[in-house]
């Protein structure tokens, strides 16, 4: 006769498994998955650097550096045990925010930015809120009185003092995905989206189109567009700064 361990087995296996074998398939699902968001961690320490090379090359501190790298990673292992891949999201796409909102506190604590770039900011936002769109760094120094290179620290700054109110352009592009399901209107906005990104990056300067396109393109990181351009790494963060602006007074203008 058999006994009720075996009775309850050849139940489950009427359903098709058994319940030592569905504890054997967990184990070996949540082990999988484990490994899986190792290697996503170990792919990307790379572009924890990469975003952290953006947000702080005037800091001569070796060790605040440190302590932004290792707020970058934290934000990097955060998002590999919240991913989830069913969502249709590329992981770095997803990572972004994250990783870059972790390095953004960190820097908060630093308070990397001086009280008369801060006073300059004043002046750009509310110089922004009464330009005709889309507006552009050029407005902006017009309506100020600051000359283009301080108004372009201006821009650079608020990519981490605002976040939220001044979004960088991977949130822009991608700022759909949270709460969406991939849908066959969810796929065409997407590619009007790359329509408008296409064309508005054509419209840009020169240099800032090619610092654009060596930054998101060939994922240089500053310094080495800065050797390959014959540019300061500052001077090639202000650029950045001021393309991302401009490619978001033009999305922010065809979208609304």
């Amino acid at each position: 006769m058999p006994n009720i361990e075996d009775e309850r087995n050849w139940a489950d296996g009427d359903r098709g498994i058994g319940a030592r074998d569905m504890k054997s398939m967990t184990t070996t699902y949540k082990r999988t998955k484990t490994v899986n968001r190792d290697q996503l961690i170990l792919d990307n320490v790379d572009f924890v650097a990469r975003i952290l090379s953006t947000m702080t090359f005037a800091i001569r501190d070796e060790e605040a550096k440190e302590n932004l790298h290792s707020a970058g990673l934290v934000g990097l292992v955060e998002a590999a045990n919240s991913y989830d891949p069913d969502h249709g999201v590329a992981f770095r796409t997803y990572a972004y925010p994250r990783i870059r909102g972790a390095i953004v506190d960190e820097l908060r604590k630093q308070s990397p930015v001086s009280q008369a770039v801060l006073q300059h900011i004043g002046r750009v936002r509310r110089a922004y809120e009464s330009i005709e769109p889309p507006v552009t760094p050029e407005k902006l120094a017009d309506e100020t009185g600051l000359s283009i290179k301080q108004v372009s620290k201006c821009l650079e700054a608020m990519r981490f003092i605002k976040p939220d109110n001044w979004n960088d352009l991977s949130d822009v592009i991608h700022g759909s995905w949270r709460n969406s399901v991939d849908t066959p209107e969810h796929d065409a906005e997407r590619e009007e989206m790359r329509d408008i990104l296409a064309g508005a990056i054509e419209s840009l300067p020169d240099q800032e189109r090619i610092v654009l396109t060596l930054y998101f393109a060939e994922e240089l990181k500053l310094a080495e567009i800065g050797k390959a351009l014959s540019l300061s790494e500052s001077r090639v963060s202000r650029v950045l700064a001021d393309a991302k602006f401009r490619l978001q007074e033009i999305i922010r203008c065809k979208t609304s």
